[in-house]
This record gives C-alpha cells, sequence and structure tokens, in this order.
C-alpha cells in the first residue's frame, strides 16, 4: 500500500515513543513498526536515548578520561570507583546538568529538524524513561523540580502516541539472564521501575500501556491499529 492509499490520521503521526521494562520487547516492536514504515514507503528514523548516554554525553566523557585533572568511570553500571564518583554533590549536579542539556539539544533541536526533512520518528526510550534513571541513581537530587528539567520537557516535541511496554518483574529478570545483559537490574530496582512506569502509563494522556506478556505478532497487531 503506497502512502497516498493510507488514512490521512496515519499520516499524522510523526513521532512515536516506546518505553518500558528491560525485556518487555520495545526493540523487537520497534524493528517492526520501522518495517511496517518502510514497506508503505515511507522514511523512517530510529533514534535511541537515555539520559548520560547519549552522544554528546559520551564524547564529553572522552574528553574527561583523557585529562589529567578529572577520572570517571571507564565503563557504566554501579562500580565502586562510580559510586564513589557521584557521592559528591558538584559531580552529582554538573553530570545531570549536562545530561539534560544534551538531552535539550536532540529532543528540541536534531529530532525537529529530522521531523522537518519529512521522516517518521521512532523514539526508544524518551525523557520518562530518562526520569526513572535519575530517580533510582540519584535519589539525592530531586530532578523533576529543576528549572532546567522542566525547561527540557517543555522545548521537547510531544510524541503523537507513547507506548509502555511492561512485563512482570520475575519475567524481566528471566529474559535479562536469555539476552546476558552486562548490567542487570534488582529484582527490588526493577520493582521500583514497573510502579513507575504504570503510574506514567496512567497519567500521560499520549500513553498506552502495554502488556508485554502477549505475543509478538498480537502486540504489534495492536500498535498498528492504534496508529492507522
Amino acid at each position: 500500500m503506497s502512502p497516498k492509499t493510507q488514512p490521512e490520521h496515519f499520516l499524522s503521526f510523526i513521532m512515536i515513543v516506546f518505553s518500558g521494562l528491560d525485556g518487555a520487547g520495545k526493540s523487537t516492536q520497534i524493528e517492526l513498526l520501522k518495517r511496517h514504515y518502510i514497506e508503505n514507503k515511507y522514511s523512517v528514523f530510529v533514534f535511541w536515548s537515555r539520559g548520560g548516554y547519549t552522544p554528546g554525553m559520551e564524547y564529553l566523557k572522552k574528553l574527561l578520561r583523557k585529562s589529567k585533572n578529572h577520572k570517571i568511570p571507564a565503563i557504566s553500571g554501579h562500580t565502586v570507583e562510580r559510586e564513589n564518583s557521584f557521592s559528591k554533590p558538584v559531580v552529582r549536579k554538573l553530570w545531570l546538568s549536562f545530561a539534560i542539556l544534551d538531552l535539550i539539544y536532540f529532543y528540541s533541536i536534531y529530532l525537529r529538524y529530522k521531523k522537518l526533512t519529512g521522516l517518521k520518528i521512532i523514539c526508544d526510550r524518551y525523557f520518562f524513561d530518562t526520569i526513572i534513571d535519575f530517580k533510582l541513581n540519584f535519589p539525592q537530587e530531586n530532578v523533576e523540580k529543576w528549572l532546567l528539567w522542566k525547561f527540557m520537557k517543555f522545548v521537547s516535541i510531544t510524541p503523537q502516541k507513547h507506548f509502555v511496554l511492561t512485563i512482570p518483574v520475575e519475567e524481566s529478570l528471566r529474559r535479562s539472564k536469555l539476552k546476558n545483559e552486562p548490567f542487570p537490574d534488582t529484582k527490588e530496582t526493577l520493582e521500583k521501575r514497573l510502579k513507575d512506569y504504570l503510574m506514567i502509563a496512567d497519567k500521560n494522556k499520549y500513553a498506552i500501556h502495554i502488556d508485554g506478556t502477549k505475543s509478538i505478532k498480537e502486540i504489534n497487531k495492536y500498535i498498528l491499529d492504534n496508529i492507522s
């Protein structure tokens, strides 16, 4: 089916976001949606993001690691070195500020440019996921109340659809083991994440909660029905 034969409201969906627990099937559904767009002659752009791990932050971390006066952990994960670094309030605030500034660039400028070029944008995680990370990793900082965070949300593109995929914590742990995740969350952390994702799905008017234990085919059909 060519774009001209698609319903008009199908064409209106410019940016779709996927969030949810690890192992819930986000990557699989994103790939299926991407194929669907391509098969229907649309140009599509998939963008992965997570606060603190966007390209700008990765470049900054490389520069700091080369500096003689700055030492930050060379790897991700909850290492002793990392915990010691972030135990300092100044380091935490600087790291979080740079991470948010980087998200401002990507969510308000970079993706907006992609949108203007006519691309369909699929986001693998968005600021909804990042605030959950920040709350879990930096409980000392109430980032949601920061003016910088509020500004980032204000200037970011609003997604037309936000699919939140969740699965039971035990199933997430099982799937993480099967995928050999290098830094899997603990059961306690996953329980907190699940609670936050369910809250987002309930309060965000653009969000649609999806049970990730359903079959891949069922979930894909549900997503396509919701956008077309």
